[in-house]
């Protein structure tokens, strides 16, 4: 299959979509790639505090019993709301809660280019409820749920906002010397690690426009990523160093920096399979994978569990089955395959949240009629967390979660 055909595909997903231009099609394309492991995609495609309130705990990897905080969502065990889709009211399990969820919806300009925007559904800690918002072109919420980091329309920006969630309001602005398109927390709450472009990511382009799959041209992803490094910055300070980076040959337009498991070191994936991630240090060094993430995928949103014991595996269903594997972290074998098409979060050292699709009440209408899911290791004991995914008048596009230490 080549790129035309993988783009018309993904694009064709986005039927149940009511915007009159289809959305998240590069995410599709990622996703049409996921499910095909093992081969080589050459399209860059647009990728996946300190000032926090209240008391954040935050297991070690190789660490104890989890421990929840009687914070934003309580301590009860699972917050489920499987008639909700996009939810309306808060979803946890475990140690993890949905901070926020995303929508794309794909703008296109008079001279034919056009630009990918996001539409958010943000936590709101005093209702317990999910606040939508466009104001931001990138948010990403701290662990505790009080907090998210954000940054403003045009891209790459020159600051970073730390907004807080239960008035809605900035309550700092933080400068950062390149432009930032992408933010990530690190596991304690206390850096983010910003990803630096000379150019919008999410901008897209007439030469680069594909069929969606009923005749209507849409403008396409950049081919070569702007990527210019990451800047870790500090939130106790506000200050940050900038460290540059420029093997941008095998990544999507965009591709970001995130923190490890540990929060020693950041690492952004590459697209070519069997390429190892790219990892530095918090200087901007080189570094090596470390044993117990070697077999971490990036583009598997679970990664690691809480005790470093565990990693989310990729599709391994055979034939029709819905299979997903749980590998061993050191050895990369298979542990368990759970009835499940993606793993998404985890919920403690023996649940995962995932979405999946029960044959019963799906088959026939494609395998992105799915739900956010529970799944008990062992046992395989389901709990549906949402309803089935599906678009709305406020989210236009198909919604994609966003999981946070709770």
């Amino acid at each position: 299959m080549n790129v035309d055909e993988l783009l018309k595909e993904a694009l064709r997903e986005q039927a149940d979509s009511v915007e009159p231009a289809p959305a998240d099609f590069a995410d599709r394309v990622l996703a049409t790639r996921r499910r095909r492991h093992g081969r080589t995609v050459t399209l860059a495609a647009v990728a996946v505090t300190a000032v926090i309130a209240g008391a954040v705990v935050v297991p070690q990897i190789g660490g104890g019993e989890d421990v929840r905080p009687a914070g934003v969502t309580g301590t009860q065990d699972v917050i489920a709301h499987p008639d909700q889709s996009p939810p309306k009211d808060v979803i946890a399990a475990g140690r993890t809660a949905l901070a926020s969820f995303v929508t794309y919806k794909t703008v296109v300009y008079k001279n034919g280019d056009g630009i990918r925007e996001r539409i958010y559904g943000v936590i709101d800690p005093t209702t317990k409820t999910y606040r939508k918002t466009t104001r931001w072109s990138w948010l990403s919420v701290a662990p505790g749920l009080r907090t998210a980091a954000v940054l403003e329309k045009d891209v790459p920006a020159k600051r970073i906002g730390l907004l807080d969630l239960a008035t809605n309001k900035v309550k700092r602005w933080i400068p950062v010397a390149r432009g930032a398109a992408g933010l990530a927390f690190s596991p304690d709450g206390s850096k983010l690690v910003a990803t630096t472009y000379a150019k919008d990511p999410d901008r897209l382009y007439k030469r680069n426009r594909v069929d969606d799959g009923s005749g209507k041209i849409m403008p396409g992803p950049d081919f070569q990523s702007t990527r210019t490094g990451f800047a870790v910055v500090d939130l106790r300070t506000g200050h940050s160093d900038w460290h540059e980076v420029t093997e941008n040959e095998d990544t999507n337009a965009r591709q970001d920096f995130e923190f490890n498991a540990d929060g020693t070191l950041v690492h952004a994936g590459v697209m070519t399979g069997g390429v190892p991630e790219q990892y530095f240090d918090l200087k901007g060094r080189k570094a090596a994978v470390p044993a117990g993430e070697r077999h971490v995928e990036w583009y598997i949103e679970a990664g690691l569990s809480p005790n470093g014991k565990l990693v989310a595996g990729d599709f391994a269903g055979k034939g029709d089955e819905i299979a997903v594997a749980v590998n061993d972290a050191r050895t990369g074998k298979v542990v368990e395959k759970l009835p499940a098409q993606q793993l998404v979060a985890w919920a403690d050292d023996k649940r995962v949240v995932a979405w999946g699709c029960d044959p019963k009440r799906c088959d026939g209408t494609g395998e992105f009629h799915n739900q956010l899911l529970l799944i008990t290791l062992g046992t395989h004991k389901v709990v549906p967390l949402s309803d089935f995914r599906k678009a709305s008048a406020d989210y236009p596009g198909r919604w994609s979660p966003q999981f946070t230490r709770r």
